[in-house]
């Protein structure tokens, strides 16, 4: 993945920073060059790429006038760094800080993992063919499985979350958020969030869940498409249902068959030939976890609300000034499409070919 140069106002101070990284042995010199660009894929923590003495570090800090739910960059450390033991597919963490001083924020230094990344003008850019795409779906959902395998006790991560009445809290929490970011009138939205709370699943299993798993934060190792080297974007991992954690992937997982509304408002690699449908995708999971999945409407339901919810808050930072990139302009339309997509869904009782 490219960088670009740092946006304006979301410079580092760059003098504490060679500071910092002396102090955890990360360089040998404060005087050394150095040099940071900045990650664009993102939606939501600020991500930096630092070049000094031959090496590449990459640093992860919160936005600017984030909200006070989420981006804690201390947890998303802390689930890296221990799985480092137990899991191969996590980036190496090096350094943490909570001191505001040194560049305005809370931020930590991982490894830059060297790979693909697949986003959907990749995908485009080199023709990936049906072929490639069978197999590289199936790595994909091999280590999203893998990962829901994952022994947290193991790895010193059991107070990282509280699965007992994780889904009821989600369906709870991701409405309130909503409506505290709402900006336009959405009657959909509070249509799905009656329908979540009334047709909940009670039942489930207890694992390691990622919240954002999709083609675009994984490392693929090479062009094979083989192996996944690396999972990106930590901050929303926690302890909970990992049909939870399907719901959100399938809300991304947009098809060739879905309405062009969809797909230009989700865009994905996914729509590509080669790629399986979601209810394919559901399949495959099942069969290869050995859970049965039930209540399959109401996880992809939740998983378009959730985006909606995402969507909209950071909207609402742009709307009030608080950050300036232009790729935010029209995430409110986006939201409005998932909150009206999670309706439809439901008013059809199935997850594919809605229209």
């Amino acid at each position: 993945m490219n960088t670009k140069p740092v946006r304006e106002g979301e410079e580092l101070n760059e003098v504490n920073l060679k500071n910092f990284l002396l102090e955890n042995n990360l360089i040998t010199d404060v005087g050394s060059e150095l040099s940071v660009g900045q990650f664009s894929n993102g939606f939501s923590n600020l991500t930096y790429l630092l070049n000094i003495e031959d090496k590449e570090y990459v640093l992860r800090r919160p936005p600017f006038a984030a909200p006070k739910r989420g981006h804690d960059m201390g947890r998303e450390y802390k689930v890296i760094h221990n799985l480092n033991s137990v899991f191969d597919k996590t980036p190496k963490a090096y350094a943490y800080t909570e001191d505001k001083e040194i560049i305005g924020a809370p931020f930590y230094i991982m490894s830059k993992v060297e790979g693909e990344i697949l986003t959907a003008k990749e995908a485009h850019k080199r023709q990936v063919t049906p072929e490639e795409f069978k197999t590289i779906s199936n790595t994909w959902l091999d280590t999203f499985v893998a990962f829901h395998n994952i022994d947290y006790k193991a790895a010193g991560l059991e107070d990282l979350g509280r699965p007992e009445g994780y889904v009821e809290r989600q369906v709870t929490n991701w409405g309130k958020q909503y409506l505290a970011a709402a900006t336009d009138d959405v009657p959909a939205a509070e249509k799905v969030m009656t329908w979540m709370h009334e047709n909940q699943p009670r039942q489930y299993d207890h694992t390691l869940i990622h919240n954002d798993f999709k083609y675009d934060n994984v490392v693929f190792k090479d062009d094979s498409w083989k192996e996944i080297a690396a999972i990106l974007d930590w901050e929303m991992c926690t302890l909970g249902d990992p049909l939870m954690d399907l719901g959100t992937s399938l809300g991304y997982w947009t098809v060739a068959a879905d309405p062009d509304f969809m797909k230009q408002g989700l865009p994905s690699p996914t729509v590509m030939p080669g790629n399986p449908s979601r209810t394919d995708v559901v399949q495959q999971y099942a069969l290869k976890s050995g859970r049965n999945i039930d209540n399959l409407v109401f996880y992809y339901a939740y998983g378009l609300f959730k985006i909606a919810v995402i969507a909209q808050q950071i909207y609402y930072r742009y709307k009030h000034g608080h950050t300036s990139d232009p790729k935010f302009a029209y995430l409110n339309k986006a939201s409005e499409l998932c909150c009206n997509t999670a309706w439809m869904t439901i008013q059809k009782n199935k997850i594919d070919n809605l229209m």
